[in-house]
């Protein structure tokens, strides 16, 4: 394989940039997306307003792509990906411009087995023994260390998303997408909620111990034993479980073996106008609602649409399928294909979309923090 450095990637780069974002999701939209309606002064500075009496929390999202950092036996253009590094400072600065109070900052469980499949990643190899478990303590280790240096504040419990609030700096809370480091040993749960993880997506982009993926032939049909065994130790212990990425089959179990409420935390739902195999069943969105009131991510993934304006078309498509109680902010920011909120500074952007849109204020703030919330504390109340 030739090498390629870091300079050659940034200034030869335009070929090699393309290469990833046709073959990924995971590369940052070259340009910035086009917002796609008008917005006047008066607007955003309501927008502004509203975002500063409220809680606003990303529930998926990979901030600066912390997980590339220091990763091992990479593929392909996921090796060229991640030599394009990491972007902490930046992001989270963009988190403070514009008004976010926390994210998720995730691991991604399965990244080293990961390839280019066309317009999605596909895993094109298995974990050496012990990989997994190996590339998770390093993510975590990665994210901690953010943390460590006042960066961003560390939300463990309910009341630290106050906390970073009021603090001023945004707050991080840990999740790792997909449940491979696990390794079927659902004991491994309570070492990652005292790592400081608080939510789980069981599935990503490779079929594991727990379940079949949504974007490949199924392996189990169902969520598996161990799956379910893991299911139980995240709500006994108080930890969110995730069913984005998970076949409807594997996603369905899930639902049924949860005593908690489950979050689909980046999706959107398949229609007559547009089907993509990341999109879930309106059946499954419905069932994640039930939960005891679970939450659905909007996505702004540039499926289907172009402009942030087609994100608001979408945020308020899920609205309409199961309620405004039960959707949440699921940005997948930095990591996300082709994205039409591409950047926390726009976050003002979009909730003046929201309200411009005729959504009222006690709306917009279930959805921008207040419905994910609830779900956390529900989930932690064990």
């Amino acid at each position: 394989m030739a090498r390629f450095t870091r300079r050659l990637v940034l200034a030869g780069g335009g070929v090699a940039l393309a290469a990833v974002g046709v073959g990924g999701y995971l590369i940052k939209h070259p340009r910035p997306a086009p917002i796609g309606f008008d917005i006047s002064p008066e607007e955003l500075a309501r927008a502004r307003a509203l975002l500063s009496r409220h809680l606003s929390i990303d529930a998926h999202a990979h901030p600066g792509r912390t997980f590339v950092d220091g990763a091992e036996n990479l593929s392909g253009l996921v090796w060229l990906y991640a030599k394009l590094g990491t972007f902490e400072k930046r992001t989270i600065a963009d988190m403070q411009a514009g008004g976010l109070t926390a994210a998720a900052f995730a691991a991604v469980s399965d990244f080293q087995t990961l390839g280019a499949a066309g317009e999605s990643l596909t895993a094109v190899r298995n974990f050496d023994p012990g990989e997994a478990w190996i590339s998770y303590q390093r993510q975590i280790g990665n994210i901690q260390a953010l943390s460590d240096s006042g960066l961003v504040r560390p939300i463990k419990t309910l009341a630290d998303f106050q906390s970073a609030k009021a603090s001023g700096k945004p707050g991080a809370f840990l999740t790792v997408e997909g449940g491979d480091f696990l390794e079927g040993k659902p004991e491994r749960v309570a070492q990652a909620y005292a790592d400081g993880v608080r939510s789980i997506t069981l599935m990503h982009y490779r079929n594991n111990e727990l379940g079949d993926i949504i974007t490949s032939a199924p392996v189990h049909g169902k969520l598996s034993d161990a799956g379910v065994a893991v299911v139980k130790a995240m709500n006994a212990i108080g930890m969110l479980v995730d069913v984005a990425h998970a076949s409807e089959a594997t996603a369905m179990g899930a639902i049924r073996a949860s005593s908690k409420p489950v979050i689909a935390s980046h999706v959107h739902v398949q229609s007559e106008k547009l089907q993509h195999p990341r999109f879930i069943s309106l059946d499954l969105a419905k069932a994640v609602a039930e939960t005891g009131g679970g939450v659905l991510g909007a996505w702004p993934a540039g499926i289907g649409v172009v402009d942030l304006n087609g994100f608001v078309d979408r945020t308020f498509e899920l609205v309409d399928h199961v309620g405004i109680e039960h959707v949440c902010l699921g940005t997948d920011m930095d990591a996300n294909y082709k994205p039409v909120l591409d950047t926390y500074a726009n976050l003002p952007v979009y909730v003046a979309g929201l309200l411009k849109r005729g959504m009222q204020e006690p709306e917009v703030a279930k959805l921008i923090g207040g419905n994910f919330l609830r779900v956390f504390a529900a989930v932690q109340s064990v």
